[in-house]
């Protein structure tokens, strides 16, 4: 078994779509960054390529290439998982948190879960996704940003 943790923060920006897990979330603001941002994919990308030993997604996937800009996450995800896969791993399991003071984000956690684990080719069971605000403290607190950290068990095959 190998454990990888992930972590990724964007900053909120007009004229965004805000995207997280794959699903495009009503808001006045979205993320921004090179590909759609999807902060929440970013940390589980981050987490999975860490309990692999494989890098991060700045090295998978670099800013400094067009072709990533304004990319899916969610295929990005997919090639991830098959990086996984062709080094020997599959999923266990994995427990993410997203931190963002707005909007609620509860609608929408299924959605998510069910999007990762048919890109990651699991049970739904595997994947927990949680939200939880800073109560109005720092820079998520503020609304500046959202971040969210992964947690990520691989298991040899």
């Amino acid at each position: 078994m190998r454990i990888g943790h992930g972590y990724d923060v964007h900053r909120l920006a007009e004229n965004r779509k805000l995207i997280l897990g794959g699903v495009e979330i009503p808001h006045i603001k979205g993320l921004l960054g090179h590909s759609d941002a999807d902060v929440l994919v970013h940390a589980i990308m981050d987490a999975m390529l860490g309990a692999a030993a494989l890098g991060d997604i700045g090295h998978l996937f670099p800013d400094s290439d067009d072709k990533y800009k304004n990319a899916d996450s969610m295929k990005l995800l997919a090639e991830v998982c098959r990086v996984c896969s062709d080094a020997g791993y599959t999923l266990g399991n994995m427990d993410s948190t997203i931190i963002a003071q707005s909007p609620k984000l509860a609608p929408y956690i299924n959605i998510m879960r069910e999007n990762i684990a048919d890109v990651c080719g699991c049970n739904v069971s595997q994947i927990s996704v949680k939200a939880t605000t800073e109560e109005k403290l720092g820079f998520t607190g503020d609304g500046s940003g959202i971040s969210a950290h992964c947690t990520v068990l691989l298991v040899e095959r």
